[in-house]
């Protein structure tokens, strides 16, 4: 996201997703909002997953996910966020709520479970099953 300079989550989530049998692209670090939706609109992923370090996951997620889901041509798209969504700590559960209501179809927080559940989805899904998550 816009404001997370941190590489080393891009690339664990990349190897960890290659793992599991997706092609990946990773847009690296701090992407501006309008880079995220032009390379959306022109590659056409089948699922796109933000990943947040710097605890700013929760407000860059509700900037993002509105911007993709205001866009008709992205409005579908498979969203997953996960990450530190806060800086504080302890406010994972009140906002993961909101981020599923403003259009996120999964939100993993930084408990260890985040990674586990992550994981769990990604392997259970196939190409089909990850356009039924809309």
């Amino acid at each position: 996201m816009a404001s997370d300079a941190h590489t080393w989550n891009l690339v664990f989530l990349q190897l960890l997703i290659e793992e599991l049998g997706f092609e990946v692209v990773n847009l690296g670090a701090t992407v501006p909002d309008e880079m995220l939706l032009e390379e959306c609109r022109e590659r056409r992923p089948m699922l796109l997953v933000l990943s947040s370090v710097n605890g700013h996951g929760y407000h860059e997620g509700l900037r993002v996910i509105r911007r993709l889901r205001e866009d008709a041509g992205l409005a579908g798209l498979p969203v997953l966020i996960g990450g530190k969504l806060g800086i504080t700590g302890g406010e994972s559960a009140e906002h993961i709520d909101e981020l599923l209501g403003a259009g996120f179809d999964a939100v993993f927080d930084d408990r260890p479970e985040g990674i586990t559940a992550f994981t769990g989805l990604l392997g259970r899904l196939s190409e089909r099953q990850v356009h039924e998550l809309r």
